[in-house]
């Protein structure tokens, strides 16, 4: 596929403004659907400055998934299905090199914690946050399903196939207590969560995304 000079460019000046916070939220959004949707993947990571591969390192236990960048697509229509906002604090799970939390920070205004088990990507994802001058956005190193417990100003929680089964099962156990102290959204993209009381499903827009929110208190108290 030829390369679009003008994408190029458009791409460039935004990386160029973001630091000094001249590109809105609005702004980047417009951007962003002004690509051709076969080309937004790329053209973000050019403006995030992110790079196109990174190998797994030892670190990764087994079960989990190799890192591999969510779709853009996919974490616009999780912002809007689970209406994030400036007021939320946004866990990603599994947060690998950046791109969910980095889109999420600049597209909502949300705090970001990424949780990710490999040293070589929280590394690059710290350094994007710093290129890009953004605050409010923190990588912690260390296994996700057993971080989750100890982040409970956590509001929304974004999940891309990270892993499954038991690993799985532990982390939505875990977020049932923070659950009877807040309403949570839970987001999974290509990720199917087990069956809890507490949890019900919003709407489905796509495939490959399901938004649950977290039901009342009082439907999930153990007898």
């Amino acid at each position: 596929m030829a390369v679009n000079l003008d994408d190029v460019w458009k791409a460039d000046a935004v990386r160029a403004f973001l630091p000094a916070k001249k590109v809105s939220p609005s702004a980047l959004r417009s951007a962003i659907s002004s690509i051709p949707p076969d080309e937004r993947d790329a053209w973000v990571d050019r403006v995030f400055g992110l790079d196109a591969y990174i190998a797994d390192g030892p670190e990764l236990p087994r079960g989990c998934s190799p890192y591999l960048a969510c779709p853009v697509d996919a974490v616009i229509a999780a912002i809007d299905e689970a209406a994030i906002d400036n007021a939320d604090v946004f866990v990603d799970i599994g947060s690998g090199a950046g791109r969910v939390g980095l889109l999420v920070r600049l597209l909502t205004g949300a705090a970001v914690i990424g949780l990710e088990v490999q040293s070589a990507l929280v590394a690059a994802s710290r350094r994007h946050a710093q290129e890009l001058k953004l605050e409010r956005f923190s990588v912690v190193l260390g296994d996700a399903s057993q971080l989750v417990r100890y982040v409970p100003i956590g509001s929304v929680f974004f999940f891309y196939c990270p892993f499954g089964g038991p690993r799985l099962d532990r982390v939505i156990d875990d977020l049932e207590a923070i659950a009877k102290m807040r309403t949570l959204r839970l987001c999974g993209v290509n990720t199917r969560f087990p069956d809890r009381p507490w949890l019900g499903p919003v709407h489905r827009c796509r495939e490959d995304l399901m938004v649950y929110r977290t039901l009342a208190h009082r439907t999930f108290q153990r007898t």
